[in-house]
């Protein structure tokens, strides 16, 4: 059992290291959240979600269970419960992969491909499949509603309001200077 140990904390350190915001769930190593940019050129550019990672004890032979945890539009991901269907990860799983692939090649494909016709969110399914633009609006819409960086956490959400109101009082002071200056 040291091994599949061992490739957990190599491929949890990995994914640490690359350019993934990860945040433990409590003292394990078998479940942790991370933040999950959508890809660029779709929809979903410009939404950020919170993807919560549980690894099974036989990881890496076991694939990982992945959820969203705000909400997303997608015929494969369920509304509800944030549970994604993802064949690759689900079924077809390999101990080759690790935890850099389900966010750099997995969910993106996912996002960029959906699968209407295996959907766990029927009715994204069927807008898919009757009209493109429709779909790919309510896409857009939910990435403005529940797909904010502040969305995924409070913490943030305060820390970039305290920065906003520190930048605003500097560059008051720094418009007062510059509008002076470009006057005569």
């Amino acid at each position: 059992m040291s091994s599949p140990s061992k490739r957990r904390e190599m491929d949890l350190m990995k994914l640490m290291m690359s350019d993934y915001k990860v945040e433990m769930i409590n003292d394990g190593m078998q479940e942790f959240y991370v933040d999950f940019h959508g890809p660029s050129e779709s929809p979903y550019q410009g939404g950020v979600w919170r993807i919560r990672v549980e690894l099974p004890d036989a990881y890496p032979y076991k694939s990982p269970s992945i959820g969203f945890m705000n909400k997303i539009y997608h015929p494969n991901v369920d509304e509800m419960s944030g549970s994604v269907c993802l064949d690759v990860i689900n079924q077809t799983w390999s101990p080759m992969f690790d935890l850099v692939n389900v966010f750099e090649v997995f969910l993106p494909q996912l996002l960029l491909y959906p699968n209407p016709s295996d959907p766990l969110n029927g009715e994204a399914a069927a807008l898919m499949m009757r009209d493109r633009a429709a779909y790919e609006l309510r896409v857009k819409e939910y990435c403005e509603k529940y797909a904010k960086a502040e969305d995924i956490g409070a913490a943030a959400e305060d820390k970039s309001s305290d920065e906003e109101e520190l930048s605003e009082d500097e560059s008051d002071s720094g418009d007062d200077q510059v509008a002076g200056k470009a006057d005569p």
